[in-house]
């Protein structure tokens, strides 16, 4: 069952990204959402980005929606 506070946590992110999606930035390789100045996606290793606004807002909602499945560095360790 998905921890409360943690699908809190990821709705709150999603809206401060939303409220500015020009300093973000969604990776083409695999949908993470990632700051403005990534080079490289952290997760993917991906090079190829999506900086309009709309596409983050859109990505941003869909990701704050719903708990996360992806596996990121910080799993890892």
């Amino acid at each position: 069952m998905p921890d409360k506070s943690s699908n809190e946590s990821r709705k709150a992110t999603a809206a401060r990204i939303a409220s500015n999606p020009s300093g973000y930035k969604v990776c083409e390789g695999c949908d993470s959402i990632v700051g403005g100045a990534t080079m490289l996606c952290p997760n993917c290793h991906s090079f190829r980005f999506d900086d309009a606004p709309e596409r983050v807002i859109e990505q941003a909602n869909i990701l704050g929606s719903r708990e996360q499945t992806s596996v990121t560095s910080s799993d890892l360790s």
